[in-house]
């Protein structure tokens, strides 16, 4: 799983925060799904830049989890104003999760 980002600090600190972002279905966070495609920071503009997609588009869950992932990069970076975009290109699959979501998730 990788997460594309122009701070590979920053990223580093995002990814820790959105660590604690878990799909209620799955019980798995969003990083070891690989929800998170991206994390763009604009320190001039103090802005984050977000890409992340849904296991499935017709996730119920969908605007639930983008709204904790948007939430857990605002309480980290608390001066930034957040965006965080849904995609579905391109589209999630099982591959994307890491190894330590493939264990927990018994696969």
């Amino acid at each position: 799983m990788e997460v594309i980002t122009n701070n590979n600090i920053r990223c580093t600190v995002a990814l820790a925060a959105l660590y604690d972002v878990y799909d209620p279905e799955l019980g798995l966070n969003v990083v070891d799904l690989g929800l998170i495609y991206q994390i763009d920071f604009d320190d001039a503009g103090k802005k984050i830049e977000a890409s992340m997609t849904l296991t499935t588009q017709f996730c119920p869950m969908g605007e639930n989890l983008t709204t904790q992932v948007e939430q857990a990069l605002k309480n980290i970076f608390s001066d930034y104003h957040v965006h965080v975009h849904l995609t579905f290109n391109p589209a999630w699959h099982a591959d994307r999760i890491s190894a330590e979501g493939q264990a927990f998730l018994n696969r």
